[in-house]
């Protein structure tokens, strides 16, 4: 299977310490940290996650600048204390005209869109006019006009609300719209698919990422919609066991 991945891509830091007091100067707590993890995330943790599925290639392409979003989370209850972020928009865009892509090359183009600045309107509709199957997940107002050509579209049930309350219909997306609902699963065509809801869930952070991976390479496999979207359930409840951006 050979992919092209395009999208927004960061530093993830995690400091991991003890909240033990109050801070005298104001009513916050002190954070000792005591140890700290860095990973790349957003389209870099689905760049990872399709490598970890045994993807044979997945061309990345990314923005050059680089976003850091860092947490601080309490070691014991496993509480995030603050995300800090820094440069949270990019100036540069993709610009079909700087890479040269042979997308007859690719199975499918998966776009991993954070709407950081790096994904334009203009280059989904570029990219999935000349992609075989494209995957899209997006924090975008979905439209027609830069959409019609994507083969599915994801996103969450907030980022869904969003667009409802700018007009657009669930009707007109009813073939290729997934709505991912956290721990009640995920819509498509009025049908919900629930997921495992027994398990401890210690962090949520990057499983939307594993969601699509495990979708892409499932439906390229099969074609099968039902079952890529259990498959792509499953595994983002086992990542969502575990602390900080995990991988399938």
């Amino acid at each position: 299977m050979n992919l092209l991945l395009v999208g927004d891509s960061c530093k993830d830091i995690f400091h991991y310490g003890k909240c033990d007091r109050i801070c005298p100067e104001a009513p916050v707590p002190v954070f000792v940290n005591t140890r700290t993890v860095e990973n790349v995330g957003m389209a870099g943790n689905v760049y990872n996650n399709l490598k970890s599925l045994g993807v044979e290639t997945v061309d990345f392409i990314y923005n050059n600048e680089q976003i850091t979003k860092t947490r601080y989370i309490d070691e014991k209850s496993n509480q995030m204390i603050i995300r800090v972020d820094e440069n949270d928009k990019v100036n540069t865009s993709f610009d079909r005209l700087n890479f040269s892509v042979d997308y007859k090359n690719y199975d499918a183009t998966v776009i991993s869109d954070y709407n950081k600045g790096f994904i334009t309107y203009k280059s989904i509709k570029h990219l999935s006019n000349n992609s075989k199957l494209t995957f899209v997940d997006t924090k975008k107002i979905i439209n027609k006009e830069y959409f019609s050509d994507v083969t599915f579209v994801k996103i969450n049930q907030v980022e869904w609300e969003f667009c409802k309350a700018n007009g657009v219909n669930l009707e007109d997306w009813e073939e290729n719209l997934i709505i991912t609902l956290g721990s009640r699963g995920c819509k498509y065509k009025d049908v919900i698919y629930p997921v495992d809801t027994s398990i401890e869930v210690r962090d949520v952070s990057g499983a939307g990422d594993t969601w699509l991976s495990s979708f892409v390479v499932n439906f390229v496999k099969t074609n099968r919609v039902e079952e890529s979207i259990k498959y792509a359930n499953k595994n983002a409840t086992i990542v969502v066991q575990k602390k900080g951006v995990s991988v399938i």
